[in-house]
Formats: structure tokens, sequence, C-alpha cells
């Protein structure tokens, strides 16, 4: 059975240019592009709203809330997965790598508790069709963590991994180049006194010296046996760049100072940030500033992270004076290059034979509106 639709009267943002014009939609793909109104008595009228491509999400761990919504609270994962996938879908979001930690800096903490949950409520989910957008598994390995090659492997042969990230969250480097924001951060989210901060601090800077090293060789050496992107996680010096090349890395998470995203660059690495980061007008971690780096010409890619409606918002952000990038090359930050990372070419732009992921947006300067999604030419929002 075949299906058609029409999209008429919409500011179609393709690769290089703004358009007002058509877009045809037949059997879920892209079948004709054109400038100027469509005659069609069935042309949805869009009424010269933007027409974008499905944005591509490489890492949300959005789905952590809807696990543990509250402190203690173990959400059925089934649910949580329906509604995280509704909040992805509802911002536009149609392909999503959820990122799942494996391993973490605390024994028993919710993450753990939720790993194996999570990843059979999407994989569960996704296999039968029930998710609005396309969900496939990011998988987050805490390097300095004793047991993560278990954990690592227990999940790896899973048919949505796509993405294997390499974190390591020890005070002093990385995302906590700036102790006192470890100290806040951590005695904050675990409510420990200033001894039981101390101690904890020891104990994951002995670990990060006896496993991270190690770790990292063995998982990226997987990766690249079995053709998985890999991205190394907040890097912040030149030499953290270096082991990234060598280990094979594909796309660098969130690098914390401008040396490192200058240096990935230099190296043909990719550099992603948080579209939260710049919506907020900084890091919460004391950071480099998205902002900052795009002002640089340092930034390739965007990932909601933790805010699903962040990143159509830091988008159109991007397009705002204070930055001053042309709408294709914002749009193409959390479509086009993302989807490229991760080897997905048949969408991810507004061309002829590319599936039909579209997001229909309104933008009247403030915070831009997602007024209908389709993915593969079928409503989901």
């Amino acid at each position: 059975m075949t299906s058609s639709m029409t999209l008429t009267n919409a500011r179609i943002v393709t690769p290089s240019a703004v358009i007002l014009g058509s877009l045809h939609v037949q059997d879920g793909m892209i079948g004709e592009l054109s400038t100027g109104p469509s005659h069609l008595a069935s042309a949805i009228d869009c009424q010269g709203d933007y027409l974008l491509p499905g944005l591509v999400e490489l890492h949300t761990d959005n789905l952590e809330k809807h696990m543990t919504p509250r402190p203690k609270v173990r959400w059925n994962a089934a649910a949580a997965v329906l509604a995280h996938d509704a909040q992805m879908a509802s911002a536009g979001i149609t392909t999503v790598y959820d990122a799942i930690s494996c391993g973490d800096v605390i024994d028993g903490s919710d993450r753990l508790a939720n790993l194996r949950g999570m990843v059979e409520g999407i994989t569960t989910a996704q296999r039968r069709g029930d998710l609005r957008a396309d969900h496939r598994l990011h998988l987050r390995c805490e390097v300095s963590c004793a047991n993560i090659l278990n954990l690592f492997n227990t999940f790896v042969d899973n048919e949505l991994v796509g993405i294997v990230s390499l974190m390591d969250h020890t005070p002093g480097q990385r995302q906590f180049l700036r102790e006192d924001k470890y100290l806040d951060y951590y005695m904050g989210k675990y409510h420990f006194t200033r001894t039981e901060m101390d101690l904890f601090t020891e104990r994951q800077k002995a670990n990060s010296a006896l496993y991270s090293a190690p770790h990292r060789l063995e998982i990226a050496a997987t990766c690249r046996e079995r053709g998985l992107t890999l991205a190394s996680h907040d890097d912040a010096t030149e030499a953290h760049v270096a082991e990234a090349v060598a280990l094979g890395t594909d796309f660098a998470e969130f690098p914390t100072t401008m040396a490192a995203a200058k240096a990935s660059q230099d190296a043909g690495i990719r550099t992603l940030m948080g579209a939260p980061n710049l919506v907020l007008g900084g890091s919460h971690s004391g950071n480099i500033a998205t902002e900052d780096l795009a002002r640089a010409g340092l930034l390739d890619l965007l990932s909601s992270d933790y805010v699903p409606i962040s990143l159509i918002h830091a988008v159109f952000l991007l397009t705002r004076d204070s930055i001053g990038l042309d709408l294709p090359k914002a749009v193409a930050m959390a479509t086009s290059v993302p989807s490229a990372v991760a080897g997905l070419k048949d969408r991810g732009s507004l061309s002829l034979g590319k599936r039909a992921d579209l997001i229909r947006v309104r933008d009247e300067g403030d915070v831009p509106v997602v007024r209908a999604v389709w993915r593969e030419g079928a409503r989901i929002a």
C-alpha cells in the first residue's frame, strides 16, 4: 500500500539554503522538493513555518529521570521508556541514542540499579514498534570502575548498540578540572559530609590510576573490531586528545577547554557540546561554554543531554545576532552531522531519497515551538 503527503507554504531548510516551497513525501521518503505553493487540495499548509529534518540525538540520559522520578523510587521500565520517548518526539527528535551508564563512581547507585531495566525496556519497545522515535543505544563506560569490562561485555552484543563513550569522572581532570566544582556537585548529589567526601575522592583517584588506562584500551579495541562509533568524553588537554586519536575516536563529547576542542578539530575529530550549556549561557561545571566554541568555529554537533527541548532551542539560538550562524549550518549540527558520525546515511537532511523524518517549527524570536513531527512520513507528535 502506497502513501503520500505534501507539505506546502513552508520555509524548507535544505543543506545549503532556506526556500519557501513544498515538499512531497512518498512511501516514507522525500520524493520531491519545489519552490512555490502546491495546488493539491490535500496539501498541508505550513503557514510559513520552518520545515527541518528530524533531529538526531547522539547522547541523552533523559531516560534516567523517568526511571527514578523521585529519590528511592524505581519506576516501571516499560512505562519509563514510553514517557521518555514521547518527550523526545515532542521535542522534534526522531532518532535517539539513549546514553546508558555502564559502571558508575558510586556502588549501588540508581544508574547501576536501573541499567538492565533501561536496556531491556528500550530494546523490547523498539523491537515491538511501540516507540515514536527511532531508538538506539549509546553505552557510557566509566573506565575507572573496577567491573566496567563485565558490564560492557554484558550489553555490547545488543543489536541496538551503535555508540560507546569512554568516561572518567575523577577529580582534578576532564569534567572536574576544578575540584571545588567536583566537591559542590558530589556533596550536593550524595549529601556527603566533608570527611566522607575526602574518602570518596581518594578512592576515585586510586581507582582511576589503577583501572582507567587498561580499560580504555580494551573497550576501544572491541569497538574497532565491531565497527562501533567511539566517543571520548570531557577531554581537557592536548594529551587527552592525543590519547583519543590513538584509540580511534570518532567524536569528542563535551570537551571542557578551548585547547582540547581545537586539538580535536586539528586531529579531524568532531566536537559535540551540550545544548543546555548554550541555553543556560555556560557550563554548570565551570568549563568552556558552547557559545564560545561556536564563536571560535570549533562546534560541530549539539546534544540535548538532559533537557530534550533544549536541542531545537539551541539550533535557533545559534542563528541569533550574538553568534550569527546561518540556519542550514545550525540545523546540520543536530541533523546531518550527527547522522554522518553515527553512520546513518538514510536521514539527516531534506534531500531527495532521504527518510521523511520531518519537524515543523514556528520561530518568533524566543523559544521555537515544535508544531508537528513525522517519522518516515508518519505523524508522531
